[in-house]
């Protein structure tokens, strides 16, 4: 038994394991710990090695039962063809680029991403994978980017730290035109903000660890086949693997060279924590959301802030696209201060968030971001993504709104 399509997000979600054949009338599939699975018949054990016994498991590396029905729960979050769950969300950005690139491909990213993701693409320069990162805000710097070889795009929903929005829509049309696989890293706004499939993404990456995990005590990543690209068009794709639906051709090679080969496997413990999470998905993100826009405008009226960075602020350059495509702006939001020079002494002086990297915990985290997390990068490619030296990012918690803007207003005071 499934859970009906027509009932609600958070229904469907907190529903999935009891009708989706959870043992002994449980509500909560089981964690399932062991490495090996064994077989009454050799044969059978051939079957799953050959593939020709679906829904079986060898050997945990390449997945569990628990993590089977993590994967089952985010594919119907995002209404995809199938999901691969990873140990981080990095495992599983990697297994993306890695898998499915070789030498003398091309890759056009944003260059408004994340900093560990900005730094794979580093990495994958030194493999011969050619990268061009462009402002994706306009599609037209995605079609001048484009060449023959291009086989990929990528963007960010909403980017980490400087909250850029892509023209998501226009540039999900260029990717159909040119036959490019179109890759959505959707961890911000989950899929409960924003389905990627909606914009013709054929794959879309998910940092568990954050918005659907929610609560900063597991680890993990997914990537979900939406299941509109056309693999059989796709030229990296295994002679091994081009056999049968070419709908499961992606997530095939991902799942035996991403996952079986290169081991960033998801253990079963954590897949059940974020499986819990995951149920209240739609209430975090729709309290976040709120608490994050109501700090949002309190903070670009003050004297002492001279930028918020937060999608739903009708200031913000991308807000068009926001209201477009986004059911809520999240839990991220970005400040600088008109002195710069006070940018850790404000860290300092605020009592509730917690200076901590990560992102959609329960409670409110706070970071300096040219000092931290894109201090590697260096001063120019920080330029190049928006950041100034007195940027903080804020990833709003559960706290109530009136406590949290109060804190702002003492630890602003001084400033």
């Amino acid at each position: 038994m499934t859970t009906p399509q027509n009932h609600s997000f958070t229904t469907q979600i907190v529903h999935a394991d009891r009708l989706g054949g959870a043992e002994h009338g449980a509500i909560h599939k089981p964690i399932h710990t062991s490495v090996q699975y064994g077989y009454e018949k050799v044969e059978d054990l051939i079957a799953v090695f050959q593939g020709t016994a679906k829904g079986g498991f060898n050997y945990a590396r390449q997945g569990t039962p628990t993590t089977a029905a993590l994967e089952a729960k985010i594919t119907q979050m995002e209404r995809g063809h199938g999901s691969i769950v990873f140990s981080t969300g990095m495992a599983g950005i990697c297994a993306v680029f890695l898998t499915l690139l070789k030498a003398g491909d091309h890759l056009v990213a944003s260059q408004f991403v994340f900093g560990n993701t900005n730094s794979v693409f580093g990495t994958l320069a030194d493999l011969g994978i050619e990268v061009t990162t462009v402002d994706v805000t306009d599609a037209a710097n995605v079609a001048a980017a484009l060449r023959p070889n291009t086989r990929m795009v990528f963007v960010e929903t909403i980017a980490n730290p400087g909250t850029q929005i892509p023209d998501l829509e226009g540039i999900g049309a260029l990717c159909k035109a040119h036959g490019a696989l179109y890759v959505v890293d959707n961890t911000v706004a989950s899929p409960y903000l924003f389905r990627a499939a909606t914009v013709g993404a054929g794959l879309v990456v998910n940092s568990l660890t954050k918005s659907i995990g929610g609560q900063g005590d597991a680890l993990g990543g997914a990537i979900t086949d939406t299941g509109l690209y056309d693999w059989s068009g796709y030229p990296n794709i295994f002679a091994a693997y081009r056999k049968g639906d070419a709908k499961g051709w992606g997530l095939q090679q991902l799942r035996k060279k991403g996952l079986r080969d290169m081991g960033g496997t998801l253990s079963s413990h954590a897949a059940h924590q974020l499986a819990l999470g995951a149920e209240t998905l739609s209430l975090r993100m729709d309290r976040t959301s709120a608490t994050a826009l109501a700090l949002a405008q309190r903070l670009e009226a003050h004297p002492a802030v001279s930028r918020v960075l937060y999608p739903m602020l009708p200031s913000h350059p991308q807000h068009a696209f926001a209201r477009k495509h986004l059911k809520a702006g999240s839990w991220l939001l970005s400040f600088e201060l008109r002195n710069p020079d006070q940018c850790l002494a404000v860290c300092n002086r605020l009592q509730l968030p917690i200076k901590a990297t990560g992102l959609a915990d329960t409670r409110t985290l706070i970071i300096p971001v040219a000092h931290t997390i894109f201090w590697e990068a260096g001063p120019a490619v920080r330029a190049t993504m928006g950041i100034a030296d007195s940027m903080i990012r804020l990833s709003v918690g559960l706290e109530e709104a009136e406590d949290l803007l109060a804190d702002f207003e003492q630890a602003l005071a001084g400033a």
